[in-house]
């Protein structure tokens, strides 16, 4: 009988590795403004990764109309479920009511400050300022991104509506938030990026 005990305790599965959490901190881009939840960002970006054979829990963790003033106020609160990844995208509503670029930097460099603090990987993302607020403007805002990654080693995705804006077919009717062909693309293009960040994990092996 203990023979047969010990046989059956072998033949059971291994059971999984500790899921490896990803918080998507952002504004509706991440939350899937006018998409069912299966469509959005988060859930399509966890879908592609399980498909490649990474075990993970994406975490919306988007809110609609967010800046960067409001994901700052919330950080705290959002990193309540101890992400070991986290994707920041804000930026767009700030350019979107000509907010500062100052204080969105300051706001984006104190996020990625805390992250530190808590040696959580990061994916930050980038977004480009409406052209019509003039040069001075774009200038001022489109060299936050790239300038913050610089300064805080973290990973850059330059911009995370590359290949979706200004396209029709891949956006809903407002021209601004990706239906879900367009999701689709900003997942196939960010996919490598996060990949990576999941394989520099301490716990996780290779692909």
């Amino acid at each position: 009988m203990a023979t047969l005990a010990l046989a059956l305790a072998f033949s059971q599965p291994v059971a999984a590795a500790t899921a490896v959490r990803i918080l998507t901190l952002g504004d509706s881009l991440t939350a899937g403004y006018g998409l069912i939840e299966a469509d959005s960002f988060p859930a399509q970006l966890q879908a592609a990764l399980t498909e490649r054979g990474f075990n993970v829990d994406v975490l919306n963790g988007g809110v609609s109309g967010d800046t960067t003033s409001a994901g700052r106020a919330r950080l705290e609160w959002a990193l309540s479920d101890q992400p070991d990844v986290v994707i920041v995208e804000l930026g767009a509503n700030d350019g979107l009511r000509g907010i500062d670029p100052e204080l969105t930097r300051d706001n984006l460099a104190a996020i990625l400050e805390a992250l530190r603090a808590k040696d959580v990987r990061v994916l930050l993302t980038g977004m480009y300022a409406p052209p019509n607020l003039g040069s001075d403007y774009s200038e001022r805002f489109n060299a936050i991104y790239p300038d913050l990654a610089d300064r805080y080693g973290v990973m850059l995705y330059p911009f995370f509506l590359d290949g979706v804006a200004t396209e029709p077919a891949l956006n809903q009717s407002d021209g601004i938030h990706p239906n879900r062909d367009g999701v689709a693309v900003i997942v196939e293009r960010i996919l490598p990026l996060v990949m990576r960040l999941i394989e520099q994990l301490p716990s996780v092996p290779p692909n």
